[in-house]
């Protein structure tokens, strides 16, 4: 367990000032041909121009690191013009109790030690399929199980993981370079995530606004969505505010009965595909609930930002930058990771609560753990 500090800087502070750097070095050890990632973008094309499936999988953050995954990997996909859909996500409990057959799985796990997410190793191994991991270490525990270990090195000294989001995201984005032959640009991924740390100020003032919120609700669209689920389990972890993830479009089918003037909400809209579609229905929605008194903020590209009216985020926004050179999903993932992890770290400091053990120096939630793990 972390060991308790008396206030911020916490564990995930400082774990969030390092992404930068540590994007960088993840990049460093898996670009280049021959590696890890060239082996694991090869076993996509060959799963690809044989129509076999390809399943990427996880649990808890490393889940919503698997779904940022997919959506890198099958942007990178159509830009090499390989056939079929590119590969889905499937939660490590569902995958282990119903494994594909053959082809692909490739498993995020941050320490490699996730019983779940061995389990979906191990029985896709039994179907014949390929089996890749992203994870700290080729020592971890579940790298045994896998043909392909995709090792980023990086290890969250919190147990509200930042760092073990961010990886697989990097990790992919290693991937889509070797898809497509092309060399990356290390250094425009580091300025993108590094301007993140510089809406601190933009992430204290929605902390504030929304902290005192009885219920939090978390929506977002296209490529964002991985983000905006990554931004409710976070919250949870190390605010203990109940928070609940709406794609867009379907917090507005039956949902906003349950919200009132206790609630908050995030927008989480910074994918420059279908844009203008996006904005339409988020200015939609957030009209939506100001009508019923629910206090909106948003994390939005500066794009985003000038076409949603000030009025419309009252509890505040974080502008992300637009990085043009770097694919739209990836732009997106990345360009939110930290804003969303500083918000949550922000909301954190409001409330008084310490973010790193995720509760777990409680006696009570730690029992709830053993009993989840016994």
């Amino acid at each position: 367990m972390p060991n308790r500090r008396p206030g911020p800087p916490f564990h995930m502070t400082e774990m969030i000032a390092a992404e930068p750097h540590v994007a960088r070095r993840i990049l460093d050890r898996l670009g280049g041909g021959g590696g890890s990632a060239t082996r694991l973008a090869g076993a996509i094309r060959d799963s690809a121009n044989e129509g076999r499936p390809m399943v990427v999988t996880g649990c808890g953050t490393s889940e919503h690191g698997a779904l940022g995954i997919v959506e890198i990997l099958r942007d990178a996909m159509r830009t090499a013009g390989l056939p079929g859909p590119g590969p889905i996500s499937a939660q490590a409990f569902e995958a282990a109790l119903d494994p594909q057959e053959g082809g692909l799985l490739i498993a995020v796990s941050h320490e490699g030690a996730t019983g779940a997410t061995n389990r979906a190793m191990a029985a896709a191994r039994d179907t014949g399929a390929t089996v890749a991991l992203v994870t700290v270490s080729d020592r971890s525990p579940g790298a045994r199980s896998a043909d392909i270990v995709l090792a980023t090195g990086e290890l969250d000294a919190s147990w509200c993981h930042t760092v073990g989001y961010l990886s697989p995201l990097i990790a992919a984005t290693a991937v889509a370079d070797a898809l497509n032959d092309r060399r990356g640009n290390p250094g425009a991924i580091e300025a993108l995530l590094a301007s993140g740390l510089t809406s601190a100020g933009e992430a204290t003032a929605v902390a504030q606004a929304l902290a005192g919120r009885a219920r939090l609700l978390v929506t977002a669209s296209g490529a964002d969505r991985p983000a905006g689920r990554e931004l409710t389990l976070k919250i949870e972890e190390a605010a203990w505010i109940p928070t609940a993830y709406r794609d867009l479009e379907t917090l507005l089918h039956g949902h906003l009965p349950a919200g009132d003037g206790s609630t908050g909400l995030v927008l989480i809209l910074t994918d420059r595909a279908a844009r203008t579609a996006r904005v339409a229905r988020a200015r939609q929605a957030l009209a939506a609930v100001a009508a019923i008194g629910i206090r909106a903020a948003a994390i939005v590209s500066a794009g985003v930002a000038a076409d949603l009216p000030l009025a419309a985020t009252p509890a505040g926004r974080i502008v992300v930058a637009e990085a043009p050179t770097i694919p739209a999903p990836m732009a997106a993932l990345l360009g939110s990771a930290i804003p969303l992890q500083l918000l949550t770290e922000r909301i954190a400091r409001v409330r008084g609560t310490d973010p790193d053990p995720i509760r777990r120096d409680d006696p009570r939630y730690l029992a709830a753990a053993e009993a989840a793990e016994g």
